[in-house]
This record gives structure tokens, C-alpha cells and sequence, in this order.
């Protein structure tokens, strides 16, 4: 498999902040296109929660296929948790079910489940994308490995 470089156009990336239904925290939403060798591979979404008294997490929606017509046939979309996970000092990230905050439309295609994404051929490339919005997208980044982790 011919390995692609990933990158993400700062300029394009685009916020917005809201509030968490459970809570009443600010949520930072991030998202922006992914590119591919200079092509559009992929577009996420990433929720960036300050629960009250609990740890910060990350939920992350990446929607991959092609993007170069007015069709979504082919798009699928798979969604993470980053966060603390028990026996780790450092946030990890889990596979679940994609769109679970409702956003899921028919950009997303095939929203697929964590079952479904563990057997899904495009979970490698999920995979590259959350680690370049680790990364790189420094809403996400600040969040997760920089501010005081603990709302």
C-alpha cells in the first residue's frame, strides 16, 4: 500500500463553541479538510469537552472518500473518543460509534460502528487522520496534552 502525505491547510480550519447539554461547560468545535499528496481525503469534526470535575476529552468524526464531485456515495464515516483511560498517564484514543452527538447527515455517508469500523479496510486511514489532528490542529492539541486536564 503506497503510503500518502497528510496535511491540513491552517487557514481552512474553522471553530465555533457552544454549550455542553450535560453539563453547561463551553465545548470547542474544531474541523477542517485533510489533505492528501494536495487532494481532499477527508474532512473531520472534533468536540473538545470541559466537563465540570471531570477529565477533558476529545470526540472526533472523520468523514473519508472523494471529494472532488457533488456525490457522497462513497463516504464513510468513523468516530473516536480521546481521552484518559484507567492505567495510562496520557490520553488514548478508542473507536465508538460515529456521529453519536446527532450531527451525522448525508455528508457522512455510512455512519459505522465501532464494530463495523474494526473491520472497515479504511480503519487505517482513520487512524493517520486522528494522529495528524492530534497533532496539528491546535484547538484539539491545547485541549488534550496542554491546558489543565481536569474541568
Amino acid at each position: 500500500m503506497r503510503r500518502v502525505h497528510l496535511a491540513m491547510n491552517p487557514d481552512e480550519r474553522q471553530t465555533s463553541r457552544f454549550e455542553c447539554a450535560c453539563c453547561g461547560e463551553p465545548v470547542e468545535r474544531t474541523w477542517n479538510f485533510v489533505h492528501a499528496d494536495g487532494s481532499a481525503y477527508a474532512v473531520y469534526f472534533a468536540n473538545c469537552y470541559h466537563h465540570t470535575g471531570q477529565a477533558h476529552e476529545t470526540w472526533i468524526d472523520v468523514i473519508l472518500g472523494t471529494w472532488d464531485n457533488e456525490t457522497n456515495d462513497d463516504h464513510v464515516t468513523f468516530g473516536c473518543r480521546v481521552g484518559p483511560v484507567q492505567g495510562s498517564p496520557h490520553p488514548a484514543a478508542t473507536l465508538v460509534q460515529a456521529c453519536q452527538d446527532g450531527t451525522g447527515s448525508r455528508i457522512h455517508g455510512v455512519l459505522l460502528s465501532r464494530d463495523d469500523g474494526l473491520a472497515h479496510p479504511l480503519l487505517p486511514a482513520f487512524w493517520d487522520v486522528v494522529d495528524l489532528i492530534l497533532a496539528n490542529d491546535p484547538t484539539v492539541n491545547h485541549h488534550l496534552y496542554k491546558a489543565d486536564t481536569v474541568g
